[in-house]
């Protein structure tokens, strides 16, 4: 598959993730866990953020834009822990996947493409360590997921804000 068809796909898969992170934060919600809730709402924005940055790109770069269905998200988890480690997951995946469009990009000599997907790939490092970081605090709380909300509420884990290298997103920042 060429690198647009694919950055395509990948628009799919951020929206993917976007609704992932809503339904994980809904189910924090239900528990009363505020800070895990805000914590998921937040990326989920991030996530979306993401798919429209890639819709933003394609535009700029000429390709057709197809947006790709999503498949339900997991909504049910039987524990605190279930959630963030199906999160890492993700994350994990994404930046599999991103790596996979920073490689087409340069087999197709697509340089502007390739440094596009310069910024995706430092900001998946920022993600999957942020992500990691999370679940091996819910896994430390244990049965006592307060201890987690306590962490969050104290510590700043995950998008520290505006990041001024950023690509623009399509609709600006709506």
């Amino acid at each position: 598959m060429s690198f647009a068809s694919t950055l395509n796909e990948q628009v799919g898969n951020e929206f993917g993730a976007h609704q992932q992170y809503v339904a994980i934060a809904a189910h924090y919600d239900g528990e009363t866990l505020p800070q895990l809730a805000s914590f998921f709402y937040r990326q989920a924005v991030e996530e979306r953020n993401h798919a429209m940055m890639l819709i933003q790109y394609l535009l700029d770069a000429d390709h057709p834009v197809e947006v790709p269905g999503v498949e339900a998200p997991k909504s049910d988890f039987a524990d605190t822990v279930e959630p963030v480690r199906l999160a890492l997951e993700q994350e994990r995946r994404v930046s599999d996947q991103i790596s996979n469009l920073a490689r087409l990009a340069r087999e197709e000599g697509d340089y502007q493409g390739e440094q596009f997907m310069q910024w995706f790939i430092k900001e998946q490092v920022e993600e999957v360590s942020s992500m990691s970081a999370l679940l091996q605090v819910v896994q430390r709380a244990g049965d006592d997921p307060l201890r987690a909300e306590e962490y969050l509420a104290r510590e700043q884990i995950g998008d520290a804000g505006g990041d001024p290298t950023a690509p623009g997103a399509a609709g600006g920042a709506l």
